[in-house]
């Protein structure tokens, strides 16, 4: 690998495309050996051209195989004898057509390759900035620093799109994986979380290959201090299979990827630009320690929009403390408010000894980020040079700063790259685009937390594939596995609904031992949703009303079941399992009852599955507010719901190779101290 990345000689195979790539190697400032290989081509003094790999006067450490797809299996059998280090397929026509022939050529290509790396096919290569290496069809903008983030994509022109940004994003690799037939994106990870100059990660990913060892790879970037930020296209994409319950419709493809990037501690983008300005806060020092941020500037409005663009985003704006106020009042005056967001006016915008007061108290006032807000107009239009005086006290200010700092400006281009350049090398991010700035502040915070806390994932896999159909546990069958793990279920009673004497009398006997009000429901394994189906009677208050239910129920069912009614409920809650065909086991909480489909309210959570996870995951449900007590009424036993759910994981656990959905809903939670009830429950299992 390491010769493939920083290759010493270079062949490149193929016409226009290969010369692209060559072009592409000048431009990185290449200076190692470069052979061109072509059937056909006639050679020049300055061009020799090689009619194969057979042909080369040496071993190359990498190759550009830009052929027709039908001769890169020949091409890469020559590339292996010769013990070449490895190649970039260009080509495409290979896996992702999806039709046979694209099936047969990967196969050859895999075969063909013996152990040799490779990126693609259907990829666009990479550009190895620090070393000045490049085998890139295309064109290249960018320096060669120092240290810089490694971008890992499985597009080519999501790449190319990153690599023409104009936010002085510091770019030490921009490597694409195409098919990931061979190298997939945990491998770059693993891989150059090694490399000192490497300071993150960014990547574009449609698809994981290998789930588990994206995992690992992750926590071993983490462990080395680089953080990963990515975006990942499909979060409308449907489930890959159709969901049988409320569980298997809330966890999604998209909600479980979000519930892991959150456990792994990983910044999930919505959008290139805020995929940059992340991995600028990344550069600049790693994941911040927390959201607990201040945003200042000399400007009313700016302070008003940040404040409403944050609205929907986990960031903090705490007041001041009582020391620090005090020294902003002396410096400010009685004009100034002293509040978070921190419009501190234009009042002292010439007094450069003031202004380096002011950033030097707002630095250390216990902030885990503090982010200056100015726009400077375009230097060959205006005079920035007052804008400039402010940006340059503010980094002066930072000498021994305990907290991390930003400059943002409202608009992209309002920031000019000799401004930017001047931050980073003071570990400031200059923020472009104040939505962006903001998420990016936010998406760091929330990594540093999920650092600071511990959190992680451990994926909890099934050992076996699916052999036959899942079957259905009735509901007292599934209650019965249920209350073994420690889940609190209601008092009941099952009735078969052909016995002798009839249904009618035996159940109206049930629900008077059971003492009323009770509910009768139809009990049969195949009544998956049996509310919808008129299959469950609430609040049955007298013996003769439990008879004519049971009569009713029993053309439905062959069962017929009798509990007692739970009356005293604060909240009703989903908690059920799922199964993702990627990452395994998932624990779902959400809204319960009737409001499950109203209001789509529900958390994912991936092992390892804990009281504080759960209860963490369930205060930022909007329920968690009933859960909290709201309006008057009492608070639930949150510590019995918790309870319940990690009975629930228990149970998963112990039958990870067999269960394939579980649901719970609702669990009816009682005020504090009385408990929480599952009142229904529908459990798949494999034979």
């Amino acid at each position: 690998m390491q010769r493939l990345l920083a290759p010493r000689s270079i062949a490149m195979i193929g016409g226009a495309w290969a010369d692209a790539a060559v072009a592409a190697s000048r431009a990185v400032g290449y200076d190692g050996k470069l052979w061109r290989i072509h059937p056909q081509r006639p050679s020049s003094p300055e061009t020799p051209y090689y009619r194969s790999v057979d042909d080369l006067p040496g071993v190359p450490d990498a190759a550009f195989i830009a052929a027709p797809n039908r001769e890169v299996p020949g091409i890469a059998a020559a590339l292996a004898r010769s013990g070449a280090g490895g190649f970039v397929c260009f080509a495409a026509g290979f896996s992702e057509t999806g039709n046979p022939e694209g099936q047969q050529l990967t196969g050859q290509l895999l075969a063909a390759a013996a152990d040799l790396p490779f990126f693609g096919p259907n990829c666009y290569g990479f550009i190895n900035f620090f070393d000045g290496a490049a085998l890139w069809p295309d064109q290249v903008v960018g320096g060669r620093p120092e240290r810089g983030v490694a971008l890992i994509c499985q597009s080519g022109t999501i790449a190319l799109n990153l690599l023409f940004n104009d936010r002085s994003l510091p770019i030490g690799y921009v490597i694409t994986v195409g098919n990931q037939t061979r190298l997939a994106v945990e491998d770059l990870i693993e891989l150059l979380t090694a490399e000192e100059r490497v300071t993150a990660f960014g990547i574009y990913i449609e698809g994981i290959k290998d789930v588990a060892r994206f995992a690992r790879a992750v926590d071993r970037a983490r462990a080395a201090g680089k953080p990963v930020a990515l975006v990942k296209a499909g979060r409308t994409e449907a489930a890959a299979r159709t969901a049988r319950t409320h569980t298997g419709a809330l966890a999604g493809a998209d909600a479980v990827f979000d519930a892991f990037c959150r456990q792994a501690g990983i910044a999930r983008c919505d959008s290139l630009a805020t995929l940059c300005e992340t991995l600028k806060i990344f550069h600049t020092g790693g994941p911040l320690a927390g959201r607990r941020v201040l945003i200042m500037g000399a400007s009313g409005g700016d302070m008003a929009m940040t404040a409403d663009t944050s609205r929907q985003l986990g960031l903090k704006f705490p007041p001041f403390p009582a020391a620090s106020a005090a020294q902003l009042h002396e410096i400010l005056g009685d004009r100034v408010t002293i509040a978070n967001p921190f419009d501190f006016h234009t009042h002292i915008w010439f007094d450069r000894p003031a202004l380096r007061a002011l950033f030097s108290v707002v630095q250390r006032a216990g902030f885990d980020a503090v982010g200056l807000m100015v726009d400077c107009p375009p230097e060959e239009q205006a005079d920035p040079a007052s804008y400039f005086a402010v940006i340059e006290e503010y980094i002066a200010s930072l000498a021994d700063a305990p907290c991390r700092a930003a400059v943002i400006c409202s608009l992209p281009e309002s920031l000019a790259s000799g401004t930017r350049e001047k931050c980073l090398a003071a570990a400031i991010a200059p923020l472009q685009g104040q939505r962006e700035a903001l998420e990016a502040l936010d998406l760091a915070g929330a990594v540093g937390e999920t650092w600071g806390g511990g959190g992680g994932v451990q994926l909890r896999l099934t050992r076996r594939a699916s052999i036959g159909a899942a079957g259905t546990l009735n509901e007292y069958e599934g209650k019965a596995a249920l209350a073994a793990f420690g889940v609190q279920v209601p008092r009941s009673h099952m009735i078969d609904g052909k016995r002798p004497g009839g249904v009618a009398t035996a159940v109206a006997a049930a629900a008077e031992a059971i003492g009323f009000p009770v509910v009768i429901k139809a009990a049969g394994a195949a009544l998956e949703h049996k509310s919808e189906l008129g299959g469950v009677v609430v609040d049955v208050r007298t013996a003769a009303e439990a008879a004519a239910a049971a009569q009713r129920l029993a053309i439905l069912s062959d069962s017929v079941l009798v509990e007692e009614m739970v009356r005293d409920g604060v909240a009703e809650v989903l908690i059920g399992m799922s199964v993702d065909p990627q990452f395994g086991q998932v624990l779902v909480l959400g809204a319960g009852g009737v409001l499950t489909e109203l209001l789509q309210d529900s958390a994912s959570l991936l092992p390892p599955f804990t009281p504080a996870a759960i209860e963490a995951a369930l205060m930022r449900l909007s329920i968690g507010k009933l859960l909290g007590g709201f309006r008057g009424r009492p608070p639930g036993d949150v510590a019995a719901l918790v309870a319940t759910a990690m009975a629930c994981a228990r149970y998963g656990e112990a039958n990870v190779d067999r269960l394939v959905e579980l649901d719970i809903n609702p669990v009816i939670v009682r005020p504090q101290g009385r408990g929480a009830v599952a009142v229904d429950a529908l459990i798949r299992l494999l034979p």
